[in-house]
């Protein structure tokens, strides 16, 4: 498997999971669920100007990868939050 954190030759910026950690860090202003973050950043994707489509399993290695380096947590009732 190829290294896919950090855009590449092959891997243009808005499908490196860095940069859809950082949309969701976006989104991720109050405490959300897996499936309403994944509707926000999904919203938010589409409204650029070039929109990319984001599979459920890149947005869920994103989200592995914001848990491994500690920029988000879990809260109650099985919600996301941003680290402090």
């Amino acid at each position: 498997m190829a290294i896919v954190i950090l855009p590449t030759k092959g891997i243009p910026a808005d499908r490196a999971l860095l940069t859809i950690g950082a949309q969701i860090i976006k989104e991720l202003d109050e405490p959300s669920t897996v499936s309403g973050l994944w509707h926000l950043v999904r919203l938010s994707r589409t409204q650029t100007e070039e929109p990319t489509p984001l599979t459920f399993d890149w947005f869920v290695l994103a989200l592995d990868l914001l848990f491994a380096v500690g920029a988000i947590r879990t809260g109650p009732a099985n919600t996301l939050r941003r680290a402090t």
